[in-house]
């Protein structure tokens, strides 16, 4: 037998947008992403790769007293002041689909759904999206472009997803170099192989380990971030099914930048290390 037990600190402050680590250029984004009345935001990544927070810091931004917004959640980690909060219980049939119907009556400006699940929430998601509703959720995938190949596989039709989605943003944890321990030194062959003509003379390295890190030489946790927008070249791809691969080509060339670029810049930064990144994106090869 075993038992997980998932500890929620509800004491713990929430973080507000320009903390999570985004790239100046991809918050800037986001910031104009945020002012749209309407359309869906999916944020993607591993099972606590920190999607929730995210959420959490856009919903916060978006709490201004002039809008309505709900969410449905699977559990309800933090409670937010001002906004409708609702929990998923199977057990009297409140599921992510029924309650999205329920909140829909309730006149919602912004509606935050924990999770896309099943073919069902997400329809009713992208509707909500197309008529007059800003709306944002996650899903389980490896990068950006993974998440427009899954909805495809869901059988969501390529016209619904295409009018609806205006962006998704990827993201997984990295873990900080120890500020007390962490060692500034010359960059090695590795380092240098990796970051090329954007090397710097001097990098930030792990330390030895203190009392500050418990031993380890990383102390906190940020994130690494791929935002992809989607504009009409995407929308041609999803209308035409195309695979992640060919997404993920067209993305790049439109100046998106890859988890692994944003790692390798915050390798640059002095934030993490190589060795950080790389474990985080082994999927990218």
């Amino acid at each position: 037998e075993r038992v997980v037990l998932r500890l929620l600190d509800r004491a713990a402050a929430l973080l507000d947008l320009p903390e999570l680590g985004l790239a100046p250029a991809a918050a800037a984004v986001l910031d104009r992403l945020l002012a749209q009345s309407h359309g869906i935001i999916l944020v993607t990544g591993p099972t606590g790769s920190g999607k929730t927070t995210t959420l959490y810091a856009a919903l916060q931004r978006l709490r201004t007293g002039e809008r309505n917004i709900m969410t449905i959640e699977d559990p309800v980690e933090y409670q937010l002041r001002g906004i409708g909060q609702i929990q998923v219980n199977p057990r009297i049939d409140l599921t992510f689909a029924s309650g999205l119907r329920a909140v829909l009556r309730q006149d919602p400006d912004v509606i935050l759904l924990g999770e896309i699940r099943d073919r069902e929430t997400v329809e009713i998601a992208l509707q909500a999206a197309l008529t007059g509703h800003l709306v944002f959720s996650t899903l389980h995938t490896n990068d950006a472009p993974g998440a427009l190949t899954r909805l495809l596989d869901m059988a969501v039709e390529p016209f619904l997803i295409s009018s609806s989605l205006l962006a998704v943003l990827a993201q997984r944890l990295v873990r900080r170099v120890c500020p007390a321990c962490g060692r500034e030194g010359p960059p090695g062959a590795e380092e240098r192989a990796a970051l090329g003509a954007a090397t710097p003379a001097m990098l930030r390295h792990a330390g030895p380990g203190c009392a500050d890190c418990r031993g380890t030489g990383y102390r906190g946790r940020t994130a690494i971030h791929e935002l992809l927008v989607v504009n009409d070249q995407i929308r041609t791809l999803i209308m035409a099914r195309a695979d992640a691969a060919a997404v993920r080509r067209r993305a790049t060339a439109d100046g998106m930048a890859t988890l692994r670029d944003d790692g390798l810049a915050k390798v640059c930064e002095g934030v993490t290390t190589l060795a950080e990144v790389l474990r985080a994106t082994q999927d990218e090869g």
